[in-house]
This record gives C-alpha cells, sequence and structure tokens, in this order.
C-alpha cells in the first residue's frame, strides 16, 4: 500500500488490520483514517496534516499524537552475535583444511613424479619382457603444432598388485626409448574407430610414433603378447611391425614408426597434392598386398595370422611409397566373426539356417575384396563394405560393368579387359557365402597373372 502513488484519500476503520501502519507519502493524501483496528508501533509521520482521532482504537499503537511513548528499540542480540562470529570462524577454518589438503595432494603429485623419472625400458630380446618399475597414470598431451588434445592410459593388468609392462621390441627407431617418453610426448588425435584410437606422438629427440590405443581385441594379454612377438619375428617386408606394446586385460597399446605418405585411404579419397594414382600403381598395390596376405595366412611355420580388420586405411605406404599393412594381428574375432558382416543375414546362417562358423582368415579375404573395390571405383567404403558391395553387384547384374570404374582410370586410358578381371576377384573376395571365397594364395596368384597381362601390353604397344 505505501507504494500507491497519487493516493488522496484511505479509510480502513472499523476493520481488523493489524502490524504495522504503512509508511504512505502522507504529503498528498487529503483524508486519512485506521480508527478501531488492530494496528501496533509507531505512527508514521502524518506531516502534522491528521488528528488523533484517525488511529484512536488501536492499544498498540504509541506516538506523540496520542500521548503514548514508543517503547525503546531493543539491544543487538549478543547471542546472535555469538553465533555470527562462530560462524566465521568455522567457515575460516574450511578454507584453511582445504588448502593444507591440496598442498599435500600437490606434494605427493612431484614426489611421484620426480620418482618416476628416468625408468628406462629395456629393449626386449627375443620374448622377454621390459617392466617398469612403477605403475604410469593417465595422461594428456597436445600437439605442438596445434593439434587436438589428446588422452590414453597405461594402467597395471590388476591394480596396486602389478607392475606396468612396456615390451620394447628391437629397432633403431625406438633404440633409447625411455618409459616417461611416451607419457610426456605431445599426442595428436588421428582417428577414433570401433576397436580404439590412434594417435601422432612427437618424442624429445623429434622422432615421430603412431600409438594405437585398443579396447578390446578379444584376445587375453599373454596371447597378445605372444602375437605381437610372433609378428615380429616374421619380419614381412609389407607388415608393418610395431617397435614397442603393451597390453592388460582392461587395454593394449601399440607403438609404430609414423609413416608420413600416408594410408591407402588418403590416397584415394584425400587430397591428391598432385599425386597421380594411376592403374599401374593401383594393380602393384593390389598384387603387393594379396602377396603379403598370403604368406601371412598359408606360409608360416607355426600357422597363419589373421589380420581382423583390413582395410584402406590400415594400408601405409613407407618413405619408399611401398604399401604395408599396419595394425596386423590386432584384431581377433573369436566366434563372434559375424559381427563384421552383421548387415547381411546371408552371412550368418547357411542354405539350411544353421549357424555358420566364420573364419578370421575369410574375413580377411573379404576385406581386401572391399580394399580392390575401392581401387577399381574410387569410391567410399561405408556400412563395413557393404554399400559398396551392393552398389557393385547391382551394376555388374545390369551390365553397366563398365561403370563401375573409377572415372579417372577411364581417362588415363587403363586396359578395359584387365579392370574387369581384377573385378572378377574383388567378386569372389565378397562372396556372401564364406566357403566359397578364394584363398588369399589363389588370390596373389590371379592379381599376378592380370599384372603380367598388363606388363606384356605396355611392351607390346608401339
Amino acid at each position: 500500500m505505501s507504494r500507491v502513488s497519487g493516493l488522496l484519500t484511505f479509510f480502513a476503520e472499523n476493520n481488523q488490520l493489524g502490524g504495522a501502519i504503512p509508511d504512505f507519502d502522507f504529503s498528498y493524501i487529503k483524508e486519512f483514517s485506521v480508527a478501531n483496528n488492530n494496528f501496533s508501533g509507531p505512527i508514521p509521520d502524518v506531516k502534522s496534516k491528521f488528528g488523533a482521532d484517525s488511529f484512536t482504537g488501536n492499544p498498540e499503537l504509541c506516538g506523540t499524537l496520542l500521548s503514548k511513548a514508543c517503547p525503546p528499540s531493543p539491544p543487538p542480540s549478543k547471542k546472535g552475535s555469538k553465533h555470527s562470529s562462530a560462524d566465521r570462524f568455522l567457515i575460516f577454518s574450511g578454507y584453511i583444511l582445504l588448502a593444507v589438503v591440496v598442498l599435500l595432494l600437490f606434494a605427493l603429485y612431484l614426489f611421484k613424479k620426480n620418482k618416476s623419472k628416468g625408468e628406462t625400458v629395456k629393449v626386449v630380446k627375443k620374448g622377454k619382457v621390459a617392466t617398469a618399475s612403477k605403475e604410469p597414470s593417465r595422461t594428456s598431451s597436445e600437439s605442438k603444432t596445434g593439434g587436438n588434445r589428446s588422452e590414453y592410459s597405461i594402467t597395471s593388468v590388476e591394480a596396486g598388485t602389478t607392475s606396468s609392462s612396456l615390451v620394447v621390441l628391437p629397432s633403431p627407431v625406438v633404440k633409447d626409448l625411455k618409459f616417461d617418453d611416451l607419457l610426456r610426448a605431445p599426442a595428436e588425435l588421428l582417428g577414433r574407430g570401433k576397436h580404439g584410437s590412434l594417435y601422432k606422438v612427437m618424442l624429445d629427440n623429434a622422432t615421430i610414433l603412431a600409438l594405437k590405443r585398443i579396447k578390446d581385441s578379444g584376445i587375453s594379454a599373454e596371447d597378445f603378447k605372444s602375437r605381437i612377438q610372433r609378428i615380429d619375428q616374421v619380419k614381412h617386408p609389407r607388415v608393418l611391425p610395431p617397435v614397442a606394446f603393451y597390453c592388460s586385460k582392461q587395454e593394449k597399446l601399440l607403438v609404430y614408426e609414423y609413416q608420413q605418405n600416408g594410408s591407402l585411404f588418403k590416397l584415394l579419397h584425400g587430397s591428391q597434392n598432385g599425386q597421380v594414382f594411376d592403374w599401374g600403381s593401383r594393380l602393384n598395390v593390389a598384387a603387393s598386398i594379396a602377396e603379403s596376405l598370403a604368406y601371412m595366412h598359408e606360409q608360416l611355420q607355426e600357422g597363419g595370422i589373421a589380420h581382423g580388420n583390413l582395410k584402406s586405411t590400415n594400408i601405409l605406404f613407407n618413405n619408399k611409397m611401398e604399401p604395408c599393412i599396419s595394425e596386423y594381428g590386432l584384431i581377433v574375432v573369436q566366434g563372434q566373426d559375424q559381427s563384421f558382416l552383421s548387415q547381411s543375414d546371408s552371412f550368418k546362417t547357411d542354405a539350411l539356417g544353421r549357424n555358420v562358423a566364420y573364419s578370421t582368415f575369410k574375413l580377411d579375404v573379404y576385406g581386401f575384396g572391399v580394399v580392390l573395390l575401392e581401387l577399381l571405383t574410387g569410391k567410399l567404403v561405408q556400412n563395413n563394405g557393404f554399400d559398396l558391395a551392393s552398389w557393385v553387384h547391382s551394376v555388374v547384374r545390369e551390365e553397366w560393368t563398365a561403370e563401375v570404374f573409377d572415372r579417372a582410370l577411364i581417362l588415363e586410358g587403363a586396359g578395359e579387359e584387365r579392370m574387369l578381371n581384377l573385378l572378377q576377384v574383388a567378386l569372389k573376395c565378397i562372396n556372401p557365402s564364406p566357403n566359397e571365397r578364394p584363398s588369399t594364395s589363389q588370390i596373389s596368384a590371379m592379381i599376378n597373372t592380370i599384372k603380367e597381362d598388363e606388363e606384356r601390353s605396355i611392351i607390346s604397344d608401339p
């Protein structure tokens, strides 16, 4: 009520109103009365405009107008003051305690960091494991070139009971590698996929490494160690071996020499930067990868090793622009191979509707078939290759086979007969029935025949 402006008349007598009388602006009010109510407290300053009769009948009102003195205001409560002081003391004490805890945690961090410095990871000799004496913690780093800040962790197999182990394989690239070098190095995230993440890591000595963090490889830590060490012992020139690795129950870490020339995927689908990826080069890549797979599948003394996740992003070019298969043997699809082919029911059951046990080797054949389709069509792969495979099948079925090939190959004048022959190899590799797919040695032989025909045609041309 006291906020009402322009009020001229206010009559509220003979009611049961209580509390203090609102502090009206009595400068403008002409008529006013609150007599016979239950108001209490002092009468406001009425500017000598109204008499006692405007306030009579309110026993709890006081003031000179009613000749009734108002009691003095009570002093501030000492009890409240004591409480206020106590509250301030508790708050101040809490801040001090928090600061002490932060300082202790920081001191503990510095102590652990200094303790871990200088711990060298020894180079492993054929199957022995170099063990770091301290469990490393999660770390994140930022690329010096302004790349994305990235994170990876190296945790022990059983926290608190087993020390972490980084196996460094004999290699001139990481001859004097220290455990802390990986933890301190700036790491640029290159990609993230279904099975893990890939980072570009630069060490203090300017050595550039590729670090693969795997979430789940499908095999135990011990089997993984044996598998990677065996791949390193193979020493195939077209299979890129890791230079170091780490594994636990939760995750696995692979370190490779970084390949500056990028991947087959980048060469096919990225910026060309003046590079010409002609038919002869594509055929050479196909022949080289087929020969490498045939060797890894069928020519090892103790049984073959499948790749498990073959695709164009895992085919890298070394400093001589020779194709190499990376991330070999990291993923094993034991009893769950059909997840790779989950988009088609025909890959899950045979003609009688029975479950079919799929071989990881046959998955490699399928993956290689998709790579061949990429080389021939220049098109991106999506949906584990099913979209590209379905499109190629539909075009061939309509007898528009020439429409399949990359326009760059057509403009180049590449031999259509050899391209058709390679397309037939690709179609055999992506056969819906795994048992009908050729072996990698058969694939290698077929592609080498096409390559020889291509070489003869070049010689015979005037």
